[in-house]
């Protein structure tokens, strides 16, 4: 039998404790149903995402109360697992987790996705000019992080995005993600940023796993990466 990869492992375990000690105040709930695909779908039995953990949080508490943070249930515990396996990978990073969906999915303003279940923001990772791990400031008046432009070089300001830092997010998502049976369908990352991982230490591990974009969407996604999860679902009505 041959030697197993200690990340998998880390992510098989973390994603057991998450099954059982999860927060979401719907863990008794029947696990989750997604129909359709994440342009053209609904979800049944959405799960809700914590407001914060010891290295995350939120994009805004206001927005969780408007029922903007609900995932597939087996999304909701991938994303956590992925947390979990980070305070040892890379203890002190700070992440914010963006728009997700509603608890029954359907069309989500201003988004052409997130209709499942299946698809998740997460806002970039950032250092300020000393290398210390910040959270991405997100308020009302920039529309929550989502009107933030990172320039070429991926600053803003006095904040520069930690390549490394989402670079291993997405690999303890992949991760993560396998062990549960599943994958990661595509990251929507602006094209024009994505050199800045070639340079990461996990860039090899998701070349070979992870699809990109290779096109700019609609919106550029610089201060914010998109990702839609790999689950069966059910046709639709």
């Amino acid at each position: 039998m041959g030697a197993r990869n200690p990340a998998m492992i880390l992510a098989r375990l973390s994603l057991l404790v998450m099954l059982c000690t999860s927060s979401s105040p719907i863990d008794a709930a029947e696990p989750s149903t997604c129909f359709g695909s994440t342009s053209d779908g609904y979800l049944q039995n959405g799960w809700e995402l914590p407001l914060n953990g010891s290295n995350f949080t939120a994009y805004s508490a206001t927005a969780r109360l408007m029922g903007r943070v609900y995932v597939h249930s087996t999304v909701h515990d991938i994303l956590l697992a992925a947390y979990a396996a980070m305070e040892l990978s890379v203890p002190g990073k700070v992440f914010v987790y963006g728009e997700t969906g509603f608890v029954d999915g359907g069309h989500f303003k201003p988004h052409k996705t997130h209709r499942n279940g299946l698809s998740v923001d997460f806002m970039v990772p950032v250092v300020d000019n000393d290398g210390n791990s910040m959270a991405l400031p997100t308020n009302l008046l920039n529309k929550w992080g989502y009107d933030l432009e990172f320039d070429g070089n991926g600053r803003l300001g006095e904040l520069s995005i930690d390549a490394e830092a989402m670079a291993e997010h997405i690999y303890q998502l992949h991760i993560a993600a396998t062990a549960s049976g599943h994958e990661i369908w595509r990251v929507i990352f602006d094209p024009a940023l994505q050199p800045l991982l070639k340079h990461t230490l996990r860039w090899e591990y998701l070349e070979q796993n992870v699809q990109f974009s290779r096109k700019r969407s609609w919106v550029r996604h610089d201060e914010h990466y998109h990702v839609d999860f790999e689950v069966p679902c059910k046709a639709v009505d």
